[in-house]
């Protein structure tokens, strides 16, 4: 019977997925990563706290009707797994008694590479074996026909009640198919094709040419080569004495050219890395990251005295809980509308804001905008100081849930668009498809870091706190009045008491 699952992500963003009882966990996790629009190799999935295994289907895995799922970040470190596969014969007969070979994998190898490392005698007790490129002669009744063209035969790989035979499932990791630890038992079978061998190895050729590429450059036998071939390029300039001491004049000439040309391309790089002041040049500043990794708010020192409550605060919390309780009628429409248009003028009213984004290098940089720039004029303001200014990247108010567009529209004005109406921090955040390589080079442009200056960070007075035996701020309250009958204390007797009191 199908039912539904929420998954909540890491940004606390809730979908909703329907689930069969054979539905597996990986499936679950995948189709809530494509409806949260983030990379499934990058997350796990918790129920309570507890990480599920992703190889499970949804009966067997104990999860109730409506489970509400966590998704959380997967660890960079691939984890060991004992991977055993089972050959069919007659490579079967080659490993008795079970028939199977066995090796230790890390969990971010594809199908395709554990078949591969299969194949190269590491894990096959130095035997080698074809899997992956397998060819079969067109036979009629058990008699060759034809003239002996080769069909490729593929590898179907059987995981518990799942079946992979095709490339695009061949390009699926270990830990894409749930299994981030323990052990795993692929069980092989080998199907014939419709495909001849070279276009099928051609296929393969395209599907996994990233894969064999840094397999081979893991190999050990690469950085020799890599060595031996810069070896002669470093000991190539090297000159005989003799023919320095023949030709001085010529290789005087030769050393004062090197030297001018080098200085020609210093300058013009210097050039390209500065930015030549415009007519509509907008002012900037920017800030240097703190040298201290503490803020200097924590390094202030202040009595405890300042920290602890007095009457004004308990009173102001009071009147608080008291606003609070009472009952209020909503806005007429009348009222929402006068609202509105007191939002709009206040926003009219804004002839110009500051806006400094922060960097991911803690560098900071801050212009002044008018009425009329967009989310588009922040945008360009920012790739201008950018070293890399191809990269994605995405403007962001703090927490991180508001995103300014890079849209030049009327609509996506800063002041009016955005809602911004005083001085405000943006925080920049590198898109998701941005390697870790470009994330690691330095952020600003040399000429920018050059002109950046220290955060000034103003001294503020201490405000002295006036003593709690000091003049109260409450009003002070009248003493009652007396009444007519009685001492003059305001109390009232009572008639059964009022003969008591004669003699």
């Amino acid at each position: 019977m199908a039912t539904n699952v929420k998954v909540v992500g890491t940004d606390l963003r809730q979908v909703t997925v329907k689930v069969n009882p054979g539905t597996y966990l990986t499936d679950v996790l995948e189709q809530a990563c494509e409806k949260l629009k983030v990379p499934s190799t990058k997350y796990l999935l918790k129920y309570k706290q507890k990480q599920l295994d992703l190889s499970q289907t949804w009966r067997t895995s104990g999860l109730v009707p409506g489970a509400k799922l966590e998704l959380v970040v997967r660890s960079n470190t691939p984890t060991a797994i004992n991977v055993a596969l089972q050959l069919p014969p007659p490579e079967s007969s080659l490993f008795p008694p079970a028939g199977r070979v066995t090796a230790k994998l890390p969990s971010d190898f594809t199908l395709w590479q554990v078949l591969r490392q299969f194949e190269s005698g590491k894990s096959s007790e130095g035997k080698n074996l074809n899997l992956t490129a397998r060819g079969v002669a067109q036979t009629t009744n058990g008699t060759a026909a034809g003239s002996g063209q080769l069909y490729y035969e593929t590898p179907v790989l059987t995981i518990e009640s799942r079946t992979l035979s095709t490339f695009a499932d061949f390009q699926k990791t270990l830990s894409q198919l749930g299994y981030n630890s323990g052990s795993v038992l692929i069980r092989l079978s080998l199907k014939k094709t419709e495909k001849t061998l070279v276009d099928a190895m051609a296929e393969i050729t395209q599907f996994f040419k990233t894969e064999e590429e840094d397999r081979k450059a893991q190999e050990p036998g690469a950085i020799p080569a890599a060595n031996n071939e810069a070896t002669p390029s470093t000991k190539a300039p090297a000159v005989p004495s003799e023919t320095t001491s023949d030709q001085p004049e010529t290789r005087a000439s030769e050393v004062a050219q090197e030297s001018s040309a080098g200085e020609t391309q210093e300058t013009s790089t210097d050039a390209m890395d500065v930015d030549e002041p415009s007519s509509g040049h907008r002012p900037v500043t920017i800030f240097r990251a703190p040298a201290s990794g503490t803020p200097v708010a924590a390094l202030r020192t202040d009595s405890d005295e300042a920290f602890a409550p007095r009457i004004e605060h308990a009173q102001a919390h009071q009147r608080l809980l008291k606003t609070a309780g009472e009952n209020k009628r909503l806005l007429s429409d009348q009222e929402l509308e006068e609202k509105a248009a007191a939002a709009a003028a206040k926003v009219a009213a804004v002839k110009s804001i500051k806006i400094r984004v922060r960097f991911p290098d803690n560098f900071s940089a801050e212009w002044p905008f008018g009425p009329e720039d967009t989310g588009a004029t922040l945008y360009s303001e920012v790739k201008k100081l950018m070293a890399n200014d191809t990269a994605l990247f995405k403007l962001a108010l703090p927490p991180g849930k508001i995103v300014i567009k890079d849209d030049g529209s009327q609509s996506n004005r800063l002041i009016g668009g955005c809602r911004l109406s005083s001085n405000t921090l943006v925080n920049f955040m590198w898109d998701d498809k941005v390697p870790t390589e470009i994330r690691k080079q330095p952020f600003l442009k040399s000429a920018a870091v050059s002109r950046a200056q220290q955060v000034v960070v103003p001294e503020v007075k201490e405000v002295e706190v006036e003593d709690s035996s000091g003049p109260s701020t409450s009003t002070p309250s009248s003493a009652p009045k007396a009444r007519a009958e009685g001492d003059g204390s305001g109390f009232k007797k009572p008639k059964w008491l009022k003969g008591f009191g004669k003699k």
